[in-house]
């Protein structure tokens, strides 16, 4: 039960990404849960759940939604103007502390977004593991936060200075 499950909620993310491809131009696509749901043939709960778990602001997105009779779901893709603004963004994310499990979350995002390279993913995953092979500890998790807001800052800075 559980892969048909899986397998639906990957078809409405691809469905979702394909019309977010057709609007660039506009960078957001609005949709309607309720026809959205009857297109896959499954429960509205089923469209919030995947867009809860895919289209996050960790993923690049922001979703603006509005339930009722003449309720939307507004799905944005995220962009930056420049370097600074992607290095702010991603410092945000990270805050004061992140764990081993988010900080692989985010390096995937990233290089998902063609952000960071797969090569860069591995030797950053490699130095975190180094650095905090005790998880869950608050002191470790904070030194994960700063190593990782510094070397993606290093990465994402625009360096034709």
């Amino acid at each position: 039960m559980q892969n048909l499950s899986q397998n639906l909620s990957h078809n409405i993310e691809k469905y979702i990404l394909t019309l977010l491809e057709e609007e660039q131009q506009e960078n957001f696509i609005s949709l309607r849960r309720k026809e959205l749901a009857e297109m896959f043939e499954c429960v509205p709960s089923q469209i919030n759940y995947v867009l809860r778990s895919r289209f996050t602001p960790e993923q690049g997105y922001l979703i603006e939604s509005r339930r009722g009779e003449h309720g939307y779901i507004k799905i944005f893709r995220v962009t930056y103007g420049s370097p600074d603004e992607l290095s702010e963004h991603v410092t945000n994310l990270i805050g004061g502390e992140i764990s081993l499990y988010e900080a692989h979350r985010l390096l995937e995002v990233l290089q998902d977004r063609e952000l960071i390279t797969g090569r860069e993913r591995l030797l950053i995953e490699i130095a975190l593991r180094y650095i905090a092979p005790d998880e869950g500890q608050s002191a470790r998790s904070r030194e994960l936060s700063e190593m990782l807001k510094t070397m993606l800052g290093g990465l994402m800075t625009d360096d034709n200075d």
